[in-house]
């Protein structure tokens, strides 16, 4: 009876709390129970036989309710518990289905199979939290998305992200603010000593909300990322005169929109030397000649990509591309900015797999 009742769902052991006890007709000596005496009795039997209940999922006043039982309770003969044993099996009997008890654990059981914005607004619109600790949520977020916190939250609050985040994280946080700024955070670190548990949570848990009152975003990636990306694949000519036309109207995102862009003449600057093999494995040979041929005759800094290609891969297939080019000769000017294109493709392929890094352009090259 015991390993039957403990393979059930602690929510339905939660249910007793439902059940109109009493003592079953025919079975003297056996006294009225209440609905609490009857809830303690068969979670202290579970407990007994091995069973393993996670009570914590309970809410809290049950939580105190059936500790004040427990604390109440003397001993329970054999009869008593037999008839609250078989009575808490048959009810259990004639449960088909089981519900979330509220929208918070609806969306639980519906995690993953509604779209993550519908949660998002229901869960806004109920009040509700998302379950489980909220500094899980908040370490999973980016460095990029921590930092506004620090600056807008009290320093002690700051204190208390940063000793709650992996250590890489933090530091790279602290990193980011200003001298001033990051000093204050770390001496406010030595006065969090005396912070309570519960303080901790619900620091975490504001931190949290104030991402759930953002609201959806249509586009996962920023105006000026997307712009960028267009402007990769467009001809020199069309990125030249958009970027123009950007900086006249708003030079501020124009700028961020030059950081964003990624073009054949970026190759020495932002590829580490070690992956230019890769980038030439990802090619099929005549595209490769093409453009290393386009970007000699372009000269500057595309003759530059394509002496940086050819000088870090092996020599023997240096060689071969080189005579290759020379006897190809000039090439037109729409399929070699086509062929310098597929380059920068399969560069951007290589980083989104995780095969190859992109250095991050340098404060004097976002000036230029």
């Amino acid at each position: 009876m015991a390993l039957a009742l403990s393979e059930r769902s602690f929510d339905e052991v939660a249910m007793l709390k439902l059940s109109p006890v009493s003592s079953r007709p025919g079975a003297p000596g056996i006294v009225t129970l209440s609905q609490r005496e009857k809830a303690a009795i068969v979670v202290r039997f579970l407990l007994s036989e091995g069973a393993e209940l996670t009570l914590a999922d309970l809410p809290e006043d049950l939580q105190a309710a059936l500790t004040v039982q427990f604390g109440q309770m003397r001993h329970v003969d054999r009869a008593t518990l037999a008839a609250v044993v078989a009575e808490f099996a048959e009810e259990l009997e004639q449960i088909a289905l089981l519900f979330p008890r509220d929208v918070a654990g609806a969306l639980t059981a519906l995690d993953g199979r509604i779209s993550p914005q519908t949660a998002a607004r229901l869960r806004r619109e109920a009040g509700v939290r998302q379950t489980g600790d909220p500094w899980d949520r908040l370490r999973m977020l980016p460095a990029d998305k921590l930092l506004p916190f620090l600056s807008s939250e009290s320093v002690e609050v700051a204190a208390v992200m940063l000793s709650k985040l992996d250590v890489a994280k933090s530091a790279d946080l602290l990193s980011r603010l200003p001298g001033t700024e990051a000093r204050r955070i770390a001496y406010a670190m030595s006065l969090t000593g005396a912070v309570t548990p519960d303080a901790v949570y619900r620091i975490g848990l504001s931190l949290a909300m104030q991402l759930d009152a953002v609201p959806d975003r249509a586009f996962s990636e920023d105006p000026e990322q997307r712009v960028g990306e267009i402007l990769n694949m467009s001809s020199p000519a069309t990125r030249d005169d958009v970027l123009t036309g950007l900086e006249e109207t708003d030079a501020q995102f124009a700028q961020s929109v030059r950081r964003a862009i990624f073009t054949f003449a970026d190759i020495p600057a932002r590829i580490d030397p070690r992956d230019a093999p890769k980038i030439t494995r990802g090619l099929d040979q005549p595209t490769l000649v093409r453009a290393l041929a386009h970007a000699r005759a372009l000269g500057g800094n595309a003759e530059d990509a394509a002496d940086f290609i050819l000088g870090n891969i092996s020599q023997r297939m240096a060689d071969g591309l080189r005579e290759e080019v020379t006897q190809t000769g000039k090439v037109k000017v729409k399929a070699g900015e086509d062929a310098m294109s597929a380059v920068i493709a399969t560069i951007r392929e290589l980083v989104a797999s995780g095969e190859m890094a992109m250095r991050q352009r340098g404060s004097d090259e976002e000036d230029e």
